[in-house]
């Protein structure tokens, strides 16, 4: 699953995730992507089922590229615990992300093929999500 290798800080605070997403909400680099339309800490594990499910389904042609990274450790209590006696420990990596985020795009592949599998990795995934095309210009 999807880490750093390294980070700054071992626990970050939790945060807010409000608003739409200012980056990263754009078709870059393939002709199809999913955008996210809620927000969420994606977990690495989700990240990483979406994949296999969309690598299963265009059996590796063309190229896909995942556009979020899980760069923020989550940190629980155990179960049954008392309050106080410092912060838990990191438990998973997630993903911060905002509505308009693209989480997954496909290049060189059929659209049809593509969007089929856009709509399993999407099955996949805790929140609601579209399927957007690359605008055309002519």
């Amino acid at each position: 699953m999807l880490s750093p290798k390294r980070v700054a800080h071992r626990k970050v605070q939790r945060g807010r995730a409000h608003g739409n997403a200012s980056r990263g909400n754009h078709v870059d680099f393939g002709e199809i992507a999913l955008v996210a339309l809620e927000p969420v800490w994606l977990q690495a594990r989700h990240i990483e089922a979406a994949r296999v499910a969309i690598n299963r389904c265009i059996n590796r042609q063309g190229k896909m590229w995942t556009r979020v990274f899980p760069d923020k450790p989550v940190s629980k209590k155990p179960a049954d615990t008392r309050m106080g006696k410092g912060k838990g420990s990191p438990e998973f990596w997630a993903a911060v992300v905002r509505p308009g985020n693209v989480l997954f795009e496909i290049g060189g592949v059929d659209l049809k093929l593509a969007e089929k599998a856009m709509g399993l990795a999407a099955s996949k995934l805790p929140i609601k999500t579209k399927v957007v095309f690359r605008p055309t210009v002519e």
